[in-house]
């Protein structure tokens, strides 16, 4: 498991390279992203909706709140990235999922 300075640094670098890849697709996404207090939001005008993004220090997850369900990210040090561990998708892939997933709806 890493200590609280390791997860802040992994954290903050997972959330920051998901939110540069995430501000290249707002154009034609259909969201804009912000950042407010460390946690990252994105935001949907149709359908209008929300996803919030979470670094969670005490437990050393990744937390996302979207499609009406929390996803619990933790550190995977064998890829050196944070995965569900239900599905092994990374941050970057599941984030994808759950917009296209909520754009479908």
């Amino acid at each position: 498991m890493l200590d609280e300075a390791q997860f802040r640094t992994e954290s903050d670098r997972a959330i920051e390279a998901l939110k540069q890849a995430l501000i290249l697709l707002e154009a034609e996404g259909g969201f804009e992203v912000e950042e407010n207090n460390g946690a990252l939001n994105i935001l949907f005008e149709e359908p209008p909706g929300k996803f919030v993004l979470t670094p969670n220090t005490p437990v050393r997850q990744i937390w996302i709140s979207a499609l009406s369900t929390s996803f619990k990210l933790e550190w995977d040090a064998a890829t050196a990235q944070f995965i569900l561990p239900k599905t092994g998708e990374s941050l970057q892939p599941l984030t994808g999922r759950l917009i296209q997933q909520f754009l479908a709806s």
